[in-house]
This record gives structure tokens, C-alpha cells and sequence, in this order.
């Protein structure tokens, strides 16, 4: 029956309160955070927008040179004469390949139109056949082109590959000093309790997340796009050594 009492009596007594867990959200910890953990963040996020548009134009340009070089290598290949396709250039601009046919057609024309073979001996007479002084400096003219058009197609890319360095670093420093900030508040109340601690290193953790979303896309584009510019410079070399036999073919 004493049992049966200390039974009847758990029953009646109150139940015990759940412990309530505070909510900290993140706007709310980026409002609490200091002045230096606002700055880091704020760095990082002026890096992660900065990133986000290049990465949409470059994808574009790239995604433009990429059409209108096939759409110029079918034009090239089914022209009977440079002239040709000298017309159609101005419409596709954006292809790398065009650069490089104007420098080499240029330097070809250069030196032909200096052949003294160009103009007749006589009046009346046929103009001889032309030829090239010098076929390496057409593939020097090439060249150049190239390194030019390269360095188009790179341009912002190294951005991506700075945000993808630094960011991550930026944001360790943010986290370093939000840990610095949660025992610099157990030190001022002479407490260890959660509650006191958890806010500097939630903050910690928002300057990681942050400066890990800033590198992450910046890393994997500023990959995909250096891949892209290669298999271009490679389509370049091939249509210089292309355009390279053809003028020797026909003017040497």
C-alpha cells in the first residue's frame, strides 16, 4: 500500500517544463555581430556578387564565341577566296577564329600587293602570279592574334580564381574572431553556460558558411572555363595551321 501511495502521489506532482531552446537566426546574428565580423561578411559578399556576374557573362561570351566560330569555319571552308569570307567577319565578331583570319589576311595582303610580280611589265600585258616573301611572318601574324584573343577570352576569369583563394580565407578570419568574441564573453560573465557562448560561435560559423558559399561556384566555373578557353586556343592553332597551308599552297 506505500507503494501504491508514492505511485498516486508521482501522479499528482507537476510535470517537469521542457527546457526552451532559443532561436538565433541568421539576420539576427549578422545584426548582433561585431564591427570587424560585419566587415569580413560584408567583404565576402561583395566578392560572392561580383563572382555570380562574371560567371553569367562569361558563360554567355563564351557560350557566343563558341557558335560563331562554327558558323565562320563553315564559311571558311566553303569559300573559294579570302575576300570571301572577309565579308561575312563583321557579322560574327564575337569568334575568336575571326581575329586571327584578319591578321593573317592582312599580313597576306601586305606582302602581295608589295610583290613587284603584282603589277603587269607591260600594258595589256597578264599580272604574274604573286607570291609570298616570307610565310613565317604570316604564322607570326597568327601567333599574335592568338595571344591576343586568348588573353579576350581570360579576361575576369582570374577573378573566380582570387575569390576561390581568398574567400575561404576571409571567412576563417570571421570565424577566428567570433570564437575570440564567445571567450571574451565567458571571461566578462565568469560563465561557460551555453547561452553565453553560442552566439560567437553561431557568428563564427555564418563568416565560414558565407565565405564557403563565395568560393565554392567561383571554384568550379573558373575550372570549367579554363577548360573552355583551351579547347578554343586549340581550335585557334588548328585554324592557323589550316590557314598556313592554304596560302602556301596558293602563293608560294
Amino acid at each position: 500500500m506505500r507503494t501504491s501511495g508514492l505511485f498516486f502521489l508521482a501522479l499528482q506532482a507537476p510535470e517537469a517544463e521542457a527546457p526552451v531552446r532559443g532561436s538565433l537566426s541568421i539576420l539576427q546574428l549578422v545584426a548582433e555581430a561585431s564591427l570587424v565580423s560585419k566587415v569580413a561578411l560584408g567583404v565576402l559578399v561583395i566578392f560572392s556578387i561580383v563572382s555570380w556576374g562574371i560567371i553569367f557573362s562569361k558563360w554567355l561570351a563564351l557560350r557566343r564565341a563558341r557558335q560563331q566560330s562554327k558558323s565562320f569555319l563553315d564559311v571558311f571552308r566553303k569559300s573559294a577566296k579570302f575576300s570571301e569570307v572577309q565579308g561575312v567577319c563583321k557579322s560574327l565578331e564575337h569568334s575568336p577564329l575571326v581575329g586571327l583570319f584578319q591578321a593573317g589576311y592582312a599580313e597576306l595582303n601586305l606582302q602581295l600587293r608589295a610583290d613587284p610580280k603584282s603589277t603587269p611589265a607591260s600594258p595589256g600585258a597578264p599580272a604574274a602570279r604573286p607570291t609570298l616573301k616570307s610565310l613565317a611572318a604570316v604564322d607570326r601574324a597568327l601567333l599574335r592574334a592568338s595571344s591576343v584573343e586568348v588573353n579576350k577570352l581570360e579576361q575576369q576569369v582570374t577573378f573566380l580564381a582570387t575569390t576561390a583563394s581568398l574567400a575561404p580565407f576571409i571567412g576563417l578570419f570571421g570565424t577566428v574572431w567570433g570564437i575570440m568574441s564567445a571567450f571574451a564573453g565567458i571571461g566578462a560573465q565568469g560563465s561557460t553556460d551555453l547561452a553565453v557562448v553560442a552566439p560567437g560561435i553561431a557568428e563564427a560559423l555564418v563568416a565560414t558558411a558565407v565565405g564557403l558559399f563565395a568560393a565554392m561556384p567561383a571554384v568550379y566555373f573558373y575550372n570549367h572555363f579554363t577548360s573552355t578557353v583551351k579547347i578554343m586556343a586549340s581550335e585557334m592553332d588548328d585554324f592557323a595551321l589550316e590557314f598556313l597551308n592554304i596560302s602556301e599552297r596558293n602563293f608560294t
